[in-house]
């Protein structure tokens, strides 16, 4: 019996400026959801336009991003939906309960803890590439 072949999984390019942009960007939606209503009760349309005003456009969630964030939160407890009438249209609102309030500042501290870990890690990396930069260029001295 012949043995199934699985194709390799893709090769991910951890060179790329797109992966890790990506990568970012994926764990900050959730964040930024929070933060946008943390200001009050929006839709989902709005939650979308305000995260990506927030972030200068670095986080643009689209739909199929945040409405699945958003039904996470509300079985958690996290976010309450009322359903409005709007124009004609029926939508639904969302709003943080305390729950979600609190896991904003917890969040917020979480990221916060990462964003000085991140600057003191560029501050390593750029001194260790100007003492690099700085050794004289005649060979290894032991070699």
């Amino acid at each position: 019996m012949e043995a199934l072949r699985r194709s390799p999984p893709p090769r991910v390019d951890y060179a790329s400026r797109d992966y890790w942009a990506g990568t970012i960007k994926m764990g900050l939606s959730k964040f930024f959801i929070l933060r946008v209503l943390h200001e009050g009760p929006m839709h989902g349309y709005d939650i979308a336009r305000a995260v990506e005003r927030t972030t200068g456009g670095c986080c643009s969630p689209t739909e199929g991003t945040i409405y699945p964030v958003l039904r996470e939160f509300e079985s958690g407890g996290f976010v309450t939906v009322a359903e409005e009438v709007v124009s004609g249209r029926q939508r639904k609102v969302y709003a943080l309960t305390e729950a979600g309030r609190a896991a904003f500042r917890v969040a917020l501290e979480a990221w916060m803890e990462a964003t000085a870990a991140l600057q003191d890690t560029g501050r390593a990396f750029a001194a260790a590439d100007r003492a690099r930069a700085a050794r004289p260029s005649g060979g290894d001295c032991c070699g």
